[in-house]
């Protein structure tokens, strides 16, 4: 599923039109991303909680050559999905 099926989704299931359902979905993407930016934990009961993680520096090897090379640290997102999507995929 992609944004586009994601949009017709909502619109079928809300009674929204295409339009007004992609600025929906874009404004819940929207806020979640600034929270996160913010260094904010997103919880949504139910579906999961979405949090930054934080990637200490490390050595890697170039696979081509097998040269040490420094990775620096990082921020990257993760998700960890709650009991109810849990429950509700493993059925």
């Amino acid at each position: 599923m992609n944004k586009t099926d994601l949009v017709a989704k909502i619109a079928v299931t809300t009674d929204l039109s295409k339009k007004d359902s992609e600025r929906a979905l874009d404004a819940a993407l929207d806020a979640i991303t600034d929270a996160l930016v913010s260094g904010e934990k997103v919880q949504i009961v139910g579906f999961g909680i979405f949090d930054v993680k934080a990637r200490a520096p490390r050595i890697g090897r170039n696979p081509k050559t097998k040269e040490p090379i420094n990775i620096p640290a990082t921020k990257v997102p993760q998700f960890k999905p709650g009991k109810g999507l849990r429950e509700t995929i493993a059925k």
